[in-house]
């Protein structure tokens, strides 16, 4: 780590996408892009973490040593701290458009409001069927 590269903060916050993906944590900057798909809280975890310092994110979960151990293959250099001190505005990752099928929710919607109506009709007919005169 003697010759690690030294990164400005506002190259590391571009690197906030699934396919491109950096994370700052304790002064490191780890490129955890091939990591997005096998990371056990998911992609959207580790890109909530972009755009800033993540260290206390990192912490707040309690990695076990093994996740800390395999940082080591992420590790791509260090942030340069006079960078960081400056207040940046937040960009907002890239993640895919999640498309959203209206119909499907209007779909729920109905059978929510349909499905006990109907099962109360049912109740009314077998009663009146089966009801001794």
């Amino acid at each position: 780590m003697a010759d690690s590269k030294v990164y400005h903060f506002d190259e590391v916050v571009k690197h906030n996408a699934t396919k491109d993906c950096w994370l700052i944590i304790d002064g490191k900057v780890y490129d955890v892009t091939s990591f997005m798909a096998e990371h056990p809280g998911g992609d959207e975890v580790l890109l909530a973490a972009t755009g800033k310092d993540a260290t206390n994110d990192f912490e707040d979960i309690g990695h076990s040593s093994s996740a800390r151990d395999m940082m080591a293959k992420y590790y791509i250099g260090e942030i340069d701290p006079s960078t960081v001190l400056v207040k940046h505005t937040y960009v907002q990752p890239q993640q895919a458009p999640n498309p959203v099928d209206k119909s499907a929710d209007f779909l729920i919607k109905a059978l929510q409001f349909l499905v006990p109506l109907l099962i109360l009709g049912l109740a009314f007919v077998v009663r009146k069927f089966t009801k001794a005169d």
